[in-house]
């Protein structure tokens, strides 16, 4: 007997009262709904086979917790977990005259019984594809939100042998970055050429920064200047990576050859494995500049960035600072509103607001010294998330002046996690993300004030044209 059909009015159980109000639940602790999907609560054992209840678990959670679930058309979620399971067989090549989507009325409770008894007899006929077409049917139905902080994931899948020290993948970096590939393509700027080469692959094949890359597994990373999915190749994760086939260019030279990259382990530099990062530029007569570069928003990282501020000064009076949050993936809204607070006071640096458009504010923590310092922050695609919470409002706020390239417009809310019946983690926003005056900052990202894109000739001569546009604007 599955959750949805103990459950009286179809939903009851977690969403109560949703039969005759549109209002978003409120799950209170002790109540059946915690049943449903609950944080973690201490060590979570090994995770188990994925299976159709697991499935209908994430859509009840998805239901009740997720920030719009209760407004949402739950349809959408069905019939994009069904193509899911449909592509998937087809791909297999088992697809099979009974694998035809029931009919949906909108009642989220009869329409999961018809779901359900559809998919139970299709995978019925593959049992060998039990456990994969569980999981693509609920990655779809996650993705059918097209929310970038709604996601599932599973237990650490990181290679054997590794150590935290760790790299894994091709062992480069690229100007269109992970995320960028994987929720918003569209934003990637041609052409498509490595910035940085960390070690491995790369670094045995003798990629160096700057050099373009023509096509991936004979692909064209751009078509009509708009990025193509094979892009995401660049960016492999255990266990299910494959060698990649790359077409390169070195602009210096006319060489073009292609490589082969296999992902792998690979040690890094441990400098690059240190979430704050500082030195002194321009060391003179005005007492020189912090430049302090900042890779996420990691607990106690904004007293980290303050603390490397302060040994600066040390002995001198410093003429500016500048922060870089390039390639700064996001990670706690805290530490942004903490590091924020280092700049202004009394002010309010975001709003997290729930589907019906009540808004709570967050304001600076007034606790924190202020640095008193003319700043500059660098930003970029990468800048994602608590770093885009960060840089909109300095940006509205006007304390400091964005140097870059627009942000990665990932951004849609502060997610909380669940544990799954088969041990693995559904993360759902409980609210959505405004900027200080209100404005969207997921999907479109925020613009700098001066813009300084980085070209394949800059990264091939190690330039660093917009930390000397923020140098420039210190001076002046």
């Amino acid at each position: 007997m599955t959750l949805i059909r103990t459950a009286a009015c179809g939903l009851a159980l977690l969403l109560a009262a949703a039969c005759t109000t549109p209002e978003p639940p409120r799950v209170q602790a002790g109540t059946a709904a915690d049943t449903v999907c609950a944080p973690p609560s201490g060590p979570v054992e090994a995770e188990k086979a994925t299976t159709i209840d697991v499935v209908e678990q994430a859509y009840l959670c998805i239901l009740g917790r997720y920030y719009s679930g209760a407004p949402l058309d739950a349809r959408s979620l069905l019939t994009a977990g069904f193509a899911a399971l449909t592509r998937e067989l087809d791909r297999d090549g088992r697809d099979m005259p009974e694998a035809v989507m029931p009919a949906l009325t909108g009642d989220r409770g009869a329409d999961w019984a018809a779901f359900e008894t559809a998919y139970r007899k299709i995978v019925d006929r593959v049992p060998d594809l039990r456990d994969r077409l569980a999981a693509v049917t609920l990655r779809a139905l996650v993705a059918a939100l097209g929310d970038d902080h709604a996601r599932w994931t599973r237990q650490d899948r990181r290679p054997p042998g590794h150590y935290d020290g760790d790299g894994y993948g091709l062992g480069l970096q690229a100007n269109v970055t992970g995320p960028q590939a994987d929720t918003d393509p569209g934003t990637a700027l041609p052409p498509l050429f490595v910035t940085g080469v960390l070690g491995g692959a790369a670094r045995a094949a003798g990629l160096r920064p700057g050099d373009v890359i023509e096509s991936i597994n004979g692909s064209a990373p751009f078509v009509d200047a708009k990025a193509t999915p094979a892009v995401a190749a660049l960016h492999p994760e255990y266990p299910e990576a494959r060698p990649v086939r790359l077409r390169l260019l070195r602009q210096s030279t006319g060489r073009r050859w292609t490589v082969t990259l296999e992902p792998g382990l690979f040690p890094r530099d441990p400098a690059d494995l240190r979430v704050v990062r500082s030195e002194l530029l321009e060391d003179g007569d005005d007492g020189g500049v912090a430049h302090v570069r900042m890779t996420g928003f990691t607990p106690d990282s904004a007293n980290r960035v303050l603390r490397a501020i302060a040994r600066l000064r040390v002995g001198r009076t410093l003429s500016g600072v500048v922060l870089d949050l390039r390639g700064n993936g996001g990670g706690s809204p805290v530490e942004a509103t903490r590091l924020l607070s280092a700049f202004a006071h009394g002010r309010n640096t975001a709003y997290q607001c729930t589907a019906d458009g009540t808004c709570q504010a967050t304001p600076t923590d007034d606790t924190v010294e202020l640095l008193h310092l003319p700043s500059v922050v660098l930003v970029d695609r990468g800048c994602a998330s608590a770093c885009e919470h960060f840089s909109s409002a300095i940006k509205d706020l006007r304390i400091a002046p964005l140097v870059g390239t627009r942000t990665a417009g990932v951004i849609s809310g502060p997610a909380r996690t669940y544990l799954l019946a088969d041990n693995t983690f559904l993360h759902l926003p409980a609210r959505h993300h405004l900027g200080p005056n209100r404005e969207v900052i997921d999907r479109i990202g925020v613009p700098p004030d001066h813009r300084v894109p980085l070209t394949p000739k800059d990264a091939a001569a190690g330039r660093d044209p917009a930390l000397a546009k923020a140098l420039t604007l210190l001076r002046t």
